[in-house]
């Protein structure tokens, strides 16, 4: 089920009235059942594999929660059976076809017998958002960082809950686990704040992301038929699609969980005022990045290894990012670049300072923060290129397009964005797209010293509804309303 569907406006409210009306003690199930009708509305099916991780992972758990720390090494067979199942079903029903098909093209150019068959598998929605999910309480169980849950409906709900299901904020059990025991009534300054965290999210999905969307896609998948300053403006576009996209379906789902009492994570912080690639990761896909700290960069040794050993460190947890996005060689290149982005940012942190000395952008501290800013912004854009492109020659097509334009200054700008789209009803797309981005990034700026409701709230009623209408009467006429699926759906 989409967020921004009509079945969601119907299922929303009444899961919510039949929620504070449900006595406390059969809250969980009421939950659990909305949890597998949301996730069912997509393919029934595969709930079945939602059944069988939740099974495995509650019975290695119970199974590891019989020995004690000293008696760690017992709790072993459990964790490996916990995560090789997770990863099982994930390599199975992910990356198969995508390992089997690059196994076959090797064989191919070796000449060499390959006779391994493809599976059509149709990619279980939100599987590698649960899994992570599942798989991090398996661990923290066996580090004895948290108790296994007796309840097996609680804890089923604590794989399931619906808000965020499918695309996360990726929860951790020491946050959501203990609150889905506890009673939530009804309260109304909770209700109104969610309420406006999920309308914040949907005006970024519905008039930003996805006005967005219909000139980045026709430019990326039909890369042939442009070239020049197209290829640079729907790669910024599409920094922006993204990020309003996948935030906004944060927002929706934190704003949701919270109508109900639950207070998820933070998934992202205004990442493209970052000064630097680690701060942007500080920003961005929060509940990812802090995943792949605590489990994967820790334990290989974090910074508190040799250098050459931390670099390499970096690299493979970016790299198994890429790979954690989807199962393609453009995702691949994505992580290895933002992985080259961190290492070659410690080795050439001395040099860049001295340049900053030197060049007296020291003493300019606001203008030397935003040719910060900027210069993030264009590596993270470059690498955004490799994510979006449909094939890797196509990445580097739109590569040696963008550069070209940018080496060259009296090339006459193509503004032939999305032919078809940009000339029948392209302009009213572009301007609501660019003036949504600036509402968009005015609050962010404005967020950084206060906060907007607060400034609205301190403001008559008449001025606070207006903004609200013209909110709603914005989005109604130029929103696009079930056009796209959420971008991190795929994953």
């Amino acid at each position: 089920m989409l967020f921004n569907s009509i079945e969601f406006f119907i299922f929303f409210p009444i899961v919510v009235l039949l929620y504070f009306l449900t006595p406390f003690r059969r809250r969980w199930l009421l939950l659990l059942l909305a949890s597998y009708y949301f996730y069912m509305a997509w393919k029934p099916a595969y709930a079945i594999i939602l059944v069988i991780s939740t099974l495995i992972d509650y019975t290695c758990s119970r199974s590891m929660g019989r020995y004690t720390d000293e008696e760690k090494d017992r709790r072993k067979p459990w964790l490996w059976l916990s995560l090789g199942s997770n990863l099982g079903i994930l390599l199975l029903f992910k990356y198969y076809n995508f390992f089997n098909d690059s196994a076959r093209e090797l064989a191919l150019a070796l000449h060499v017998p390959y006779a391994m068959p493809a599976f059509d598998l149709l990619l279980p929605m939100g599987i590698s958002f649960y899994t992570f999910q599942t798989m991090s309480y398996s661990i923290d169980v066996y580090n004895g960082r948290i108790k296994p849950e007796r309840h097996l409906g609680i804890f089923a709900l604590f794989v399931t809950f619906f808000p965020q299901l499918v695309a996360g904020p990726i929860e951790r059990a020491g946050n959501l686990l203990g609150q889905l025991k506890e009673k939530h009534d009804f309260n109304y300054t909770r209700v109104v704040a969610g309420l406006r965290r999920m309308a914040w999210g949907f005006f970024k999905k519905i008039m930003i992301a996805d006005n967005l969307a219909l000139m980045v896609n026709e430019v990326y998948n039909n890369p042939g038929d442009f070239e020049g300053f197209s290829f640079i403006l729907a790669t910024v576009f599409f920094a922006f699609q993204i990020y309003c996209d996948f935030s906004g379906y944060s927002d929706i789902a934190i704003g949701a969980a919270q109508i109900m009492g639950f207070n998820l994570m933070e998934n992202f912080r205004s990442p493209y005022f970052a000064k630097t690639i680690p701060e942007f990761w500080s920003r961005w896909h929060i509940s990812l990045s802090t995943w792949f700290r605590d489990y994967l960069y820790i334990p290989l040794g974090g910074n508190r290894v040799v250098k050459w050993r931390w670099y390499y460190n970096l690299f493979i947890v970016f790299l198994v990012s890429g790979l954690w996005h989807g199962a393609s060689w453009t995702f691949v290149v994505w992580g290895a670049l933002h992985g080259v982005y961190q290492v070659s940012g410690i080795l050439t942190r001395e040099h860049r300072n001295a340049f900053v000395e030197k060049t007296g952008l020291a003493d300019h501290p606001q203008l030397y923060k935003w040719v910060q800013v900027l210069t993030v912004f264009f590596l993270v854009c470059f690498a955004w290129i490799f994510f979006r492109a449909n094939t890797i020659g196509d990445a580097f097509y739109i590569v040696g397009q963008s550069f070209a334009t940018l080496t060259n200054p009296l090339q006459v700008f193509s503004l032939d964005v999305a032919h078809d789209v940009y000339m029948n009803q392209g302009f009213k797309v572009f301007m609501v797209s660019v003036l949504s981005v600036a509402v968009m990034e005015t609050v962010h700026l404005i967020q950084r010293n206060g906060s907007v409701t607060a400034l609205l709230t301190q403001r008559p009623a008449w001025v606070r509804w207006g903004v609200y209408y013209a909110a709603i009467i914005a989005v109604l006429l130029f929103g696009q309303f079930g056009s796209q699926e959420f971008i991190y759906f795929q994953f």
